[in-house]
C-alpha cells in the first residue's frame, strides 16, 4: 500500500514530476472530504465522485482516501457524542466491585423522602427526592446527575396525573418548600395530641356525668339491698300497728302505709288473711281520733269493689262501728272517713244495704242534716243514696241469668226507696238546691230526678221548688247559651239544663 504524505504521490498517468502536480489535488480532495463529512456520508461521497482531481487518483490513492474519510467521519460522530445523554443505566453502573448492588435514594424511607414535582423541562434530581410515576428520568454524562421531566404528549399538553388533580381541585399550594417531610411529622403529631386531649376531654365529662362502677358495686353492697314483696310489707305494718311498744305516730304511719297497699284486690285479701281486717275493726273503738280516722280509711280501701272483704267485715262487726261514729260526736275528718268506709261496705251489697236499714241508719244520716259543720257531708250522703237507689233499677231493668236471680232477690229485700219517702227526704233534698256549687247542684238534681217519680205530689205541692227549678233554669240558660257560642254544644250547663227541664216537665 502506497503511503502518502508530503512530497509523494500516486497515479496511473503521472511521471517523475507529477508528485508535485498531485499533492494539491489530494489536498484539495482531503478538503473536500472534510467538508463533506460535516455535511454527511453521502454528501461526502458524491463530492468525491464529482471532484476532478479524483479520477486522477490511482486505486491505491481512492482506498487511502475511503480510509481517511472513515477516519473523520468516525473522529467527527466521537466528538458529537457528548450533545447527547444516555436514557439506559447499565447494570454494572449500580454494582460495586464486589457485585453487589449498592444502595439507590429509592430506597430511602418514603415519610422522608422529598416530592420533586416535574416540568416539561429536563429538572435535576436533588438525593432524597421521590419521583412521581411517569416521569421521564435519565442520567447526564456529562455531569453526572440525574434528571428527570414529564413526558411528552402527542397533543403538546404535559403533566403528570397528580398535576392534572390539582387542576381540578383547583389553587392549591404544592410547592415542596411549603411542606417539607419534618413540617408534616410535626402537623401529624400535633393531630394526635389534639385528639388525645379530645379524648380526655370526653372522659373527664363522662366521669362527672357517671360513677364508677367500682363505687356503685361498694355502695349497693352497704346498703344490703332486699327486695321485699307486698305481703312481706304488709306483714311488718300490721306489726308495728299492733305492738304496744309503737308510739300513736307509728301506729297511724302503719295505717297510712297499708291504705296503700290494700286498694289492690290481691293485697286486700292477704290483709284479710293476716288478721289485719279485725285489728282495723278494732281500731275504730280507740279514743285517738286520728287512729278512728286512719283504721276507717284503711277498711273503705280494703273494702272497695272486694266481696270478700265485705262479708268479713260486716260480720265483724264493721257497720256499727261506722254508725256509731258518724252518729256520735266526732270531728269532720273523722266522720269523713267513716261515711266512706260505709259507702265501701254498702254498694253492690244487698245484704249490707238491708243491715244498714234494720240499723237505722237512714236517720244516722239524715242527723247529719241537722248539725252544723257538717255540711261537706251532705252531697257525698245524697251522691250514696243516687248511687244505691240507681244499683237496684239498674239491675232490675238489665238482662241476667240464673246466677244474679239470688241478688235480685237480695235487693227485692231492701225496701230503700220507701223509706227515703217515709223519713222525709223528699222535703229535705230539694233545700240543697240553693247551694252555691255547681257540682253540688248537680248530684242533688241527679237525685231530684230518681225520686220525683215517688214523690211527686209533695214537690207539686212545694212552691218554693218551683221558683227554684225557675231560677236555676234561667241562669243556665245564659249559661248554656254562652257555652254554645263557645262552640260547646254539649256542655255541662247545657246538661244541668236538661235536667231541669225534665223535672219540670214531670212536675205538670
Amino acid at each position: 500500500m502506497a503511503q502518502i504524505g508530503p512530497g509523494h504521490g500516486s497515479g496511473s498517468g503521472s511521471g517523475s514530476g507529477s508528485g508535485r502536480r498531485t499533492q494539491p489535488g489530494i489536498q484539495q480532495a482531503q478538503d473536500t472530504a472534510a467538508t463533506a463529512a460535516s455535511r454527511g456520508t453521502g454528501e461526502a461521497a458524491r463530492l468525491v465522485a464529482m471532484s476532478p482531481w479524483a479520477r486522477l487518483l490511482s486505486t491505491t490513492a481512492r482506498v487511502s482516501l475511503l480510509l481517511l474519510l472513515g477516519s473523520v467521519l468516525f473522529s467527527c460522530s466521537s466528538q458529537r457524542v457528548p450533545e447527547f445523554a444516555l436514557t439506559k443505566i447499565e447494570e454494572s453502573d449500580i454494582k460495586d466491585d464486589s457485585g453487589k448492588e449498592l444502595g439507590t435514594e429509592d430506597d430511602a424511607d418514603p415519610e422522608d423522602l422529598e416530592v420533586f414535582y416535574p416540568t416539561d423541562q429536563w429538572q435535576t434530581l436533588r438525593p432524597g427526592q421521590a419521583v412521581p410515576a411517569g416521569s421521564h428520568v435519565r442520567l447526564n454524562l456529562q455531569t453526572g446527575e440525574r434528571e428527570a421531566k414529564l413526558p411528552d404528549r402527542e397533543n403538546g399538553e404535559t403533566g403528570t396525573r397528580e398535576q392534572r388533580g390539582r387542576k381540578r381541585l383547583g389553587k392549591v399550594d404544592l410547592d415542596a418548600n411549603s411542606f417539607t417531610s419534618e413540617e408534616l411529622k410535626k402537623a401529624l403529631a400535633k393531630m394526635k395530641e389534639s385528639e388525645k386531649a379530645e379524648r380526655k376531654a370526653r372522659e373527664e365529662e363522662v366521669r362527672k356525668k357517671f360513677r364508677p362502677i367500682e363505687q356503685l358495686k361498694e355502695e349497693f353492697e352497704k346498703l344490703n339491698m332486699k327486695i321485699e314483696t307486698d305481703y312481706e310489707i304488709m306483714v311488718k305494718l300490721i306489726s308495728k300497728f299492733n305492738s304496744s311498744a309503737s308510739t300513736l305516730d307509728e301506729k297511724v304511719a302503719a295505717l297510712y302505709d297499708l291504705e296503700y297497699y290494700v286498694h289492690q284486690v290481691d293485697n286486700a285479701k292477704d290483709f284479710l288473711s293476716m288478721g289485719g281486717l279485725q285489728l282495723v275493726i278494732e281500731g275504730l273503738n280507740s279514743s285517738e281520733a286520728s287512729l278512728k280516722e286512719h283504721a276507717a280509711f284503711v277498711l273503705g280501701a280494703a273494702l272497695s269493689s272486694n266481696p270478700k272483704v265485705q262479708i268479713e267485715a260486716i260480720e265483724g262487726g264493721a257497720l256499727q262501728k261506722l254508725l256509731v261514729i258518724l252518729a256520735t260526736e266526732q270531728p269532720l275528718a273523722v266522720r269523713k272517713k267513716a261515711l266512706f268506709a260505709l259507702s265501701s261496705m254498702l254498694r253492690h251489697f244487698p245484704y249490707a244495704q238491708q243491715q244498714f236499714l234494720k240499723l237505722g241508719g237512714l236517720q244516722v244520716l239524715r242527723s247529719l242534716f241537722r248539725q252544723k259543720g257538717m255540711e261537706p257531708l251532705h252531697v257525698r250522703v245524697v251522691t250514696l243514696l243516687y248511687d244505691l237507689i240507681m244499683e237496684k233499677m239498674l239491675l232490675e231493668d238489665s238482662q241476667h241469668g240464673e246466677q244474679m236471680e239470688e241478688k235480685i232477690q237480695q235487693y227485692q229485700q231492701v225496701r230503700l226507696v220507701p223509706a227515703v219517702v217515709e223519713q222525709g227526704w223528699c222535703a229535705l233534698v230539694p233545700n240543697l238546691l240553693a247551694m252555691p256549687e255547681h257540682d253540688t247542684r248537680e248530684k242533688v238534681l241527679k237525685l231530684v230526678g230518681v225520686l220525683v217519680a215517688f214523690c211527686r205530689e209533695h214537690y207539686r205541692g212545694d212552691p218554693t221548688l218551683g221558683t227554684t227549678l225557675s231560677l236555676l233554669r234561667s241562669e243556665y240558660e245564659e249559661l248554656a247559651a254562652e257555652e254554645q257560642r263557645e262552640g260547646d254544644k254539649d256542655g255541662y250547663f247545657r246538661e244541668l239544663l236538661g235536667s231541669i227541664n225534665t223535672i219540670i216537665q214531670e212536675l205538670r
